[in-house]
């Protein structure tokens, strides 16, 4: 009877902590890739000639990030 108890309960709370853990590996991953892979992908691209299409992402993300506020 307690091994029941034991293994609902242990599903429970490793269930729990597999979805924080997610839900941290994806908080991280978006910060990653704002703070620091589009600005230096934006700057390979003007260093590489390709200035119009680093104009249009930066301001295809700028209107997203307008409209995507967390106010």
């Amino acid at each position: 009877m307690f091994y029941f108890l034991f293994m609902i309960l242990m599903f429970y709370i490793f269930g729990k902590l597999f979805f924080f853990g997610l839900k941290a590996a994806w908080g991280l991953s978006k910060f990653v890739l704002t703070i620091i892979l589009l600005p230096i992908t934006l700057m390979v691209m003007v260093s590489c000639g390709l200035l119009y299409f680093a104009f249009v992402l930066l301001i295809v993300v700028g209107i997203i990030s307008f409209f995507k506020t967390n106010i």
